[in-house]
This record gives structure tokens, sequence and C-alpha cells, in this order.
């Protein structure tokens, strides 16, 4: 009960912090995607069927307030945090190198079916202009943030543990 409404909590405070504090801040039009870093995050370090439900709900949220079609991103996100909980057994946490390399990964998934779904249903097929101004920033934004976050969230993971293997 404590790891889901903790998992709550981190989840619309990230949407806040991605839709309010974030976007104030863009020099390139682009914000960081916390929900993104928090799916892989908990996708690597609690597994797939929580890094599935996590995606699920960050993709829902983000339906809910920005999609035009409501269960995209939801299947996006569940998709990738369970492809991301894949990682969950062979992985050791305290390394950041892994989280970086699956965060790009992640980043140009979702970067790709946004252009798929955004310019190539519209018939804009300018994948150089989308690369440069839209997923490159992003990328960036997102390695840098990855850095940051994922340790607080390694502390946030630990605490949860030690809490449930004490009672």
């Amino acid at each position: 009960m404590r790891r889901v409404l903790t998992l709550t909590i981190l989840l619309i405070l990230s949407f806040l912090l991605q839709t309010t504090v974030f976007t104030l801040h863009d020099v390139t039009g682009t914000s960081p995607n916390l929900m993104l870093i928090l799916t892989m995050s908990f996708g690597i370090m609690r597994g797939r069927r929580e890094g599935m439900l996590t995606g699920f709900f960050s993709g829902l949220l983000y339906d809910l307030f920005y999609g035009t079609w409501l269960g995209v991103y939801a299947f996006v996100y569940m998709v990738i945090g369970y492809m991301n909980g894949l990682f969950h057994k062979n992985y050791l946490m305290e390394d950041v190198g892994l989280p970086v390399g699956i965060i790009i990964i992640d980043q140009l998934i979702l970067d790709m079916v946004v252009y798929i779904s955004a310019f190539v249903l519209r018939n804009r097929l300018s994948l150089g202009y989308f690369f440069v101004h839209r997923m490159l920033p992003q990328l960036l934004y997102d390695v840098l943030i990855t850095v940051l976050v994922y340790r607080l969230y390694l502390r946030i993971n630990r605490a949860l543990r030690r809490k449930a293997a004490g009672q």
C-alpha cells in the first residue's frame, strides 16, 4: 500500500513539474519528460509488472490532458515500461550508465511514435527538421535529468524495500 501511494505521489508530482515548472524554463520548445524517466526508473528497479503499470498510468495521465486519442500514450508508455522491466534482474542499480542508455532508446521510441502520429499522418515528412528541433533537445534534457533524478528514485526505492522488509 505504501508503495502504491508513493508511486502515485511521484506520478502526480512528475506530471505537474513536467507540465508547469519545466515548460516555463524551456529554451528549445521542449521540456524534460519526467513521466518517461519515472517509467524507466521503476521498470528497471522493480521489474516488468511495475514498469508496465507505471507506464500505463503515466501515459494515461498524459493522454487525458494532452493526447488527441485516448490510450495511445498509455499503450506506448506501458510497452516501454514493460521493456525496461526486462533489465531488472541483470542490472546493478547504482550504475547510472544503463538508465542513461535506456532513456535515450525510450525517448527515441516515443519520439518516433509522435513523429508518425503527428507528422507523417499529416503529410509532413521532414524527419531531419523534427530530429534537430524536437528529438535532439529532448534527448539532451532527458539524459541530464535522468542523471540527477534517477538517484532520487533509487533512494525512494531502497526506502520502500526496507519498509516492506521490516513489516
